[in-house]
C-alpha cells in the first residue's frame, strides 16, 4: 500500500459517519458531497431506486429508516416538508435517543420550533438548517448553510457540516435559520424582479440583457450594497438622518422611472408599488429622512411587539 492510499484510508476512518434521509436533487447532492469528502455515508429514501447512483459511488443503502438511523451518530434529513419528516421518524422514535439530527428540510420558523421541541422530547440532538444554494452549489465553500438550535450539536459536527458549504451558526433559537432563509429569499426575488424590470426597460430601446447586466452588477456591488451597511445601524437605532437622499427625493426620482417605463410599454406594477410605499413613509412624517425610514411602514402595526 503506497503512502497516499494509506493516508486516504486513515482519513476516511476518522471522518464522522453520516446518514442522509431523503434523496431528491438536494439530498442526493448532500450525500454525494459527503462521500467525496470521505465520510462513510448511509442513505435511505422511500424510493430506493434514487439511491443507486450514490451506492455506485460508495454509499451504503439502508433497507429501512430504522437501519439508516442506527448506522450513524449524525442524521441529515432533507425531505419534502415537516409532515414527511414525521412520517419517516415517528414510527422509529424509540431508536432516536442519543443521535444528532440536522434537519435541512425547508419550513417556517414556527415549524423549526416545533421540530426542536419534538426532538427534545425524544432525547434527540437537533439543529435546524437552511441551504442557501441550489444542488450544484453544495460543497462550494463560498455557499452559506445557515444553522440554528443546539450549539452543542453544531460544534460537534462543524467539520462535517463544513464539507457541504460555509456553516454559519445563528444562535440557539431553533427557528432563526428558517427566518433568515425566507427573509433572504424575499431579498432575492425583489432583486431579481428589479433587475428584470430594468432589463425590460433598456431592452425596449434594443439594449441586450448581456450588455446591461455587467453595469447593473457593478453598480449594485460598489454603490447599492454600501447603503445596506449605512442603513443597518439607522434601522437598529430608529433614527434616519436624511443626509444622502431623502424619501421625498426618492419619490420624485422614481417618477422618472415610471414615466420611462410607461412610454415603452413596460409593466409598472413594481415601481408603482415602491412609490406607494415611499409615499406612505412620507405621509407618516419621514419625507426628510433617509430611505431606511421606509421600514417603519413595512413593520406595520406589530412595531411594538417586535421580537428581541
Amino acid at each position: 500500500m503506497n503512502s497516499e492510499t494509506a493516508e486516504n484510508k486513515t482519513d476516511k476512518t476518522t471522518k464522522t459517519p453520516v446518514t442522509v434521509i431523503g434523496l431528491g436533487n438536494m439530498g442526493s447532492a448532500l450525500a454525494a458531497t459527503l462521500l467525496e469528502n470521505g465520510h462513510p455515508t448511509t442513505v435511505w429514501n422511500r424510493s430506493a431506486a434514487k439511491a443507486k447512483p450514490l451506492v455506485d459511488r460508495g454509499a451504503r443503502l439502508a433497507a429501512t429508516s430504522e437501519e439508516a438511523v442506527a448506522a450513524s451518530p449524525l442524521i441529515i434529513t432533507c425531505v419534502l416538508d415537516l409532515d414527511a419528516l414525521h412520517a419517516v421518524m415517528d414510527p422509529i422514535a424509540g431508536s432516536l435517543a442519543g443521535k444528532d439530527l440536522v434537519n435541512l428540510t425547508s419550513g417556517s420558523p414556527e415549524q423549526a420550533d416545533e421540530a426542536a421541541a419534538w426532538a427534545g422530547s425524544l432525547g434527540l440532538g437537533h439543529l435546524d438548517g437552511a441551504i442557501m444554494t441550489t444542488p450544484p452549489g453544495v460543497g462550494n465553500p463560498e455557499m452559506m448553510f445557515l444553522y440554528s438550535g443546539s450549539a452543542q450539536v453544531f460544534e460537534a459536527h462543524r467539520p462535517t457540516l463544513a464539507a457541504l458549504g460555509d456553516p454559519l451558526y445563528l444562535g440557539q433559537e431553533p427557528g432563526r435559520a428558517a427566518l433568515y432563509d425566507v427573509a433572504l429569499l424575499g431579498l432575492m426575488w425583489s432583486t431579481f424582479t428589479g433587475w428584470l424590470h430594468g432589463t425590460a426597460l433598456v431592452g425596449a430601446d434594443a439594449t441586450k440583457a448581456t450588455d446591461f447586466t455587467p453595469v447593473a452588477i457593478r453598480w449594485m456591488t460598489h454603490a447599492v450594497a454600501g447603503f445596506l451597511d449605512t442603513y443597518a445601524p439607522q434601522v437598529d437605532a430608529g433614527r434616519y438622518p436624511g443626509d444622502d437622499a431623502t424619501v421625498d427625493v426618492q419619490i420624485a426620482t422614481i417618477g422618472h422611472l415610471i414615466h420611462a417605463a410607461a412610454d415603452r410599454g413596460v409593466d409598472n406594477a413594481l415601481p408603482e408599488l415602491l412609490k406607494a410605499t415611499m409615499e406612505r413613509a412620507s405621509a407618516a412624517g419621514h419625507g426628510s429622512d433617509s430611505y431606511a425610514s421606509v421600514i417603519e411602514v413595512l413593520r406595520g402595526e406589530r412595531r411594538d411587539t417586535l421580537r428581541v
